[in-house]
């Protein structure tokens, strides 16, 4: 058993990886048993309190990286957590809108957000360990990443003033198209037991809160196509991609209750979004021509483009009036 404890995988010591996994799987459990408890809805304030917990706790654990493996690697997990935590915003205005579009209360949607963080968790595992593997076998793969982040920073550039949609989403065509789907949500339930209008006996239905959690999903793997290449520009090593992704995304998950009241104030973020993009991706390319960024110049830019992107929106959207979902349209044909 010692011997499987300190063997490794993928370059890190297997309790390394086991001490990560376990303390997110006790978060998650925590999380399921207590704020799911009584199915009470979040506010601000405990919003505002729960991400305030998952940062301090993201930061003590890049603490112990730097100490346990140096001041390169926790710096490369600090500036992976940033840039992860900064290119997700965009995921929370994607997953605000989808429940805006089927009309969620809000006391429902923690339960889509907990069973959305425990996909993420095993599809980004996946992601990252197929991305290591090609990264290890064809280093030319970092250029490929770098390319596609470059070409994807220029795109949301030019479309960063266009508003996003439901209507006409393939991921909803289908499932309209192949499962039963009730008109109303029905509590907490992704799936009710309703007569079929042919035959009269009762067969399962998909409530709109399961096609919320397919979306959320689904939304995760895009932006997760963005995201992943963009820590593996900033250090290949597997533990640190995954532990700075995962711990961002529990933290802004965290916050999404209080950022879901503020949406409309971020704005022109997404012009911040596309400035890292496409330095992450430039940074690529220099290194190819001999020019090694320091960690510490990524990490400052990183945070100093977020911080330019939140402030430049809130400066700007000043007064600008909150459209709730309670006042948005669903537009949702059954």
């Amino acid at each position: 058993m010692d011997g499987v404890i300190f063997s490794h995988f993928l370059g890190t010591p297997v309790w390394m990886w086991a001490a990560f996994v376990g303390l997110v799987g006790f978060l998650l459990a925590l999380d399921l048993g207590v704020l799911s408890r009584g199915r009470q809805e979040i506010g601000a304030a405990q919003s505002l309190k729960l991400a305030g917990f998952y940062f301090v706790l993201a930061m003590a654990f890049g603490g112990w990286i730097w100490f346990e493996r140096g001041a390169e690697s926790g710096m490369a997990y600090l500036t992976g957590f940033f840039v992860e935590w900064s290119l997700s915003l965009d995921n929370v205005f994607a997953i605000s809108m989808i429940f805006t579009y089927f009309a969620v209360p809000r006391k429902f949607q923690h339960r889509v957000l907990f069973w959305g963080i425990v996909g993420v968790v095993v599809m980004r595992g996946v992601m990252i360990a197929a991305g290591a593997a090609l990264v290890a076998q064809f280093q030319w793969t970092l250029y490929v990443f770098g390319a596609f982040l470059f070409a994807t920073g220029v795109k949301m550039l030019l479309m960063a003033d266009q508003e996003g949609s439901l209507a006409g989403n393939p991921v909803l065509g289908f499932l309209n198209k192949h499962i039963r789907v009730t008109d109303e949500i029905d509590g907490e339930r992704f799936f009710v037991r309703r007569p079929d209008p042919v035959t009269g006996r009762p067969v399962n239905w998909a409530t709109p809160l399961f096609l919320c959690l397919v979306l959320v999903e689904a939304v995760d793997m895009v932006f997760a196509v963005d995201s992943v290449p963009a820590i593996f520009a900033i250090t290949t090593d597997p533990y640190l991609v995954y532990t700075s992704n995962i711990f961002a995304i529990l933290g802004l998950r965290s916050l999404y209750f209080a950022l879901a009241a503020m949406i409309h104030r971020f704005r022109y973020l997404k012009y911040a979004l596309a400035a890292i993009l496409l330095l992450v991706g430039t940074k690529i390319f220099l290194v190819g021509f001999g020019v090694k960024v320091p960690a510490a110049l990524s990490l400052s830019a990183t945070a100093g483009l977020i911080a330019a992107g939140i402030g430049y929106s809130l400066w700007r959207t000043s007064g600008t009036p909150q459209v709730t979902p309670a006042a948005a349209s669903s537009g949702r044909s059954p």
